[in-house]
């Protein structure tokens, strides 16, 4: 093996290190201690080489062939590390692949749901916007209100109880009439959403303008109690009281929390304001009372049928006794047939014990004679 046969090996072999050294990069710090390695016997491998080589030059053929010898060893060593190293760099990179696709596969699933959840709050979003426009227009708010009132009223009492948008005999149409019995007499719900005032008091920048709103809230309240006590309290057809219907908990809070006045107002009208929440529980005390009311109605009933049954039940005892009368006159009956009945085996018994044979020297008469007998006469009982 001539000099610049080694040195082409020697070279092929320091390109491959560096290859794997590349490859490597990416196996961490137990790679990278390999490597070092690799780097190590490499340099050492070319001290080798340029010591052989050298020993080439000015040794004889025999110290050539051993030279040749230990490189050709050497080069097989060297490939049998290259082509491990190769299969610990293949085996890492295909782990790491693994890992990568399926961390990409979860990734996509995530970055998927996320869109679908953007997706979601996109709509609802312009949704809640929609419902802001559409709770700006005062009629769509008094709509809103009164079908919110009877998906409660539905859901909390029977169809006999309430009536809605029932015309009184003053000529005013209230959006719920609950029939109740006497007293206190059918309670008129009215639904009524001051949101403008409520809304300006919230987004007011300063101190000045929200006092400004709360007196208009406060004003906005007091005006729909005073319509509501002129127009559904009506004597003799309705209770001397009425209900408000808010359909917000919140502006029903603030006014509960910072305008007790208005809250006493309504007393003092006997307007009483009602949330969502309040509204469920005034009607399930007004379920009570038309179930207490209803259970006096058929305990009436059955009190009248009590009545009844307890002029049948006299009827009866009055039949028993006579059956009783007739039960004892035909004892008296039997009883007398018994007597009878005793006192003819009596007389059959003596009859049947009397000697009828002939005295000495007599004949027996005839028997177209008639026979006498002494037959004593038995006593009645």
């Amino acid at each position: 093996m001539n000099t610049g046969l080694v040195v082409l090996a020697v070279a092929i072999l320091i390109g491959a290190v560096a290859f794997a050294w590349v490859l490597l990069r990416r196996d961490g710090s137990g790679g990278r201690q390999r490597m070092d390695q690799l780097v190590a016997a490499q340099q050492a491998l070319v001290g080798q080489l340029a010591m052989l080589t050298e020993q080439q030059a000015t040794s004889s053929s025999a110290t050539a062939k051993a030279v040749q010898e230990s490189s050709e060893r050497l080069t097989k060593a060297m490939n049998e590390r290259l082509e491990q190293v190769q299969d610990r760099v293949g085996n890492s990179l295909q782990k790491s692949s693994k890992e990568t696709a399926e961390s990409l596969a979860t990734m996509t699933e995530r970055l998927a749901a996320i869109d679908k959840a953007q997706e979601n709050i996109t709509k609802l979003s312009t949704e809640v916007v929609g419902l802001q426009h559409i709770l700006d227009d005062k009629q769509a708010r008094g709509a809103f209100g009164e079908v919110q009132l009877e998906a409660i009223v539905e859901d909390a009492l029977p169809k006999t109880a309430y009536e809605f948008q029932c015309v009184l005999s003053n000529g005013k149409r209230a959006d719920c009439l609950i029939k109740l019995p006497n007293p206190p007499g059918s309670v008129v719900v009215d639904a009524k959403f001051p949101l403008t005032a409520y809304r300006q008091m919230l987004d007011a920048g300063d101190d000045s303008v929200r006092a400004t709103a709360a007196r208009q809230l406060k004003k906005d309240v007091l005006t729909h109690i005073r319509a509501i006590a002129d127009k559904y309290i009506v004597s003799g057809q309705t209770a001397d009281s009425a209900l408000m219907f808010l359909p917000s908990e919140a502006v029903y809070a603030e006014l509960h929390a910072h305008h007790a006045d208005v809250i006493e107002a309504s007393y003092r009208a006997r307007v009483y304001i009602v949330s969502p929440t309040t509204m469920m529980a005034t009607l399930t005390t007004v379920r009570a009372v038309l179930r207490g009311a209803e259970m006096r109605k058929q305990a009436a009933v059955i009190q009248t049928e009590v009545g009844t049954m307890l002029g049948d039940v006299s009827r009866l005892s009055d039949r028993v006794t006579k059956l009783r009368t007739h039960f004892d006159l035909a004892n008296r009956d039997i009883d007398q047939i018994e007597t009878s009945a005793g006192r003819v085996q009596t007389r059959g018994t003596r009859i049947h014990e009397l000697d009828l044979g002939a005295p000495d020297g007599e004949a027996l008469p005839s028997s177209h004679e008639p026979l006498e007998l002494p037959i004593q006469p038995v006593p009645d009982d």
